[in-house]
């Protein structure tokens, strides 16, 4: 994820970033670094979102600049919504959680909510780390739940990473 992290930075000064699936808050501590006037990290694991706030703390960051929700995204909208709208949206799921999401079910619901999320110049990057699921999937399920995007471009993947299969390889897709 280190050309994400590098956009998300490059991307973000003062603006307002979301951070969907957070985990330990990479993009939101890149997003700070890169001069965001603030960032909201959601994830349902407390733990991860508590190692976010240290790497925060680590990196000399104000924490006044920085939400952590622990809520499940799908029953939190209100919540999401209440710190948005955001210029920058990062979408990095889990492939699968057990219980709590299904990629290729449930990324399409959080699609559907972009419209509300985003400003009028709002960015997005979404990401799929599966296999099994091809850049098309991003692309088309974008164009069906959020049509007021456009597909810009593919980050590639650092070198180290490289797949014998670019589709079966981490996809991170920005739209706009």
């Amino acid at each position: 994820m280190r050309n994400g992290r590098e956009w998300v930075k490059s991307k973000a000064e003062g603006k307002r970033v979301l951070n969907l699936f957070a985990y330990t808050c990479g993009f939101s501590v890149a997003a700070i670094a890169g001069g965001a006037e603030h960032v909201v990290n959601v994830d349902m694991a407390r733990s991860s979102l508590n190692k976010g706030r240290d790497n925060h703390r680590l990196n000399n960051h104000d924490l006044s600049q920085v939400s952590f929700l622990a809520h499940d995204i799908f029953k939190s909208w209100g919540k999401i919504k209440k710190y948005g709208p955001y210029d920058i949206v990062v979408i990095d799921p889990p492939s699968f959680q057990k219980g709590s999401f299904a990629l290729t079910k449930d990324y399409k619901k959080i699609l559907r909510r972009l419209n509300e999320l985003l400003t009028p110049n709002g960015e997005v990057m979404a990401c799929v780390n599966s296999p099994t699921v091809t850049p098309d999937f991003l692309i088309e399920s974008m164009s069906e739940e959020a049509p007021q995007l456009s597909f810009v471009e593919r980050l590639p993947n650092p070198d180290e990473f490289a797949d014998i299969d670019p589709d079966a390889a981490l996809k991170v897709l920005l739209f706009k």
